[in-house]
């Protein structure tokens, strides 16, 4: 073999490992239920905000601590608490998609996406403090 497709073949391998690496990363969409088989590690749960059950929210007591409910895909109920201010129009969203950790039946949030029901208005996206 010529030097130049040796190292043709390296560059390709180089390639290829970056490549599995960088989308070998990314997460697939759990429901509360997958993700509370491992507490503490994060996911990335689908949902609809529960306007049935009651939302807390005291910016004069806590700014950074919302509570909430949500439903997942496969119908579980959860209770979401993010650390962040009540994302504005969250009761307008027609899904979410938040990332947290489940600890026992709570979801602990630490970044929210809000999927909009007109495809004029852009997702919003809304991070949480770190706790």
């Amino acid at each position: 073999m010529k030097k130049t497709h040796i190292v043709l073949l390296v560059l390709m391998v180089a390639a290829i490992s970056v490549l599995v690496s960088v989308f070998g990363s990314f997460s697939t969409y759990e429901t509360f239920a997958s993700a509370a088989k491992q507490p503490g590690k994060s996911y990335y749960v689908v949902g609809n905000l529960q306007k049935d059950q009651e939302m807390q929210y005291d910016p004069a007591k806590d700014p950074n601590h919302f509570i909430f409910y949500a439903k997942d895909k496969a119908g579980n109920t959860s209770k979401v608490i993010f650390n962040g201010e009540k994302p504005r129009d969250i009761e307008k969203s027609e899904q979410l998609v938040m990332m947290g950790y489940q600890d026992g039946s709570t979801f602990h949030c630490s970044r929210i996406q809000m999927k909009c029901p007109s495809k004029y208005k852009k997702d919003m996206v809304v991070e949480g403090k770190s706790s």
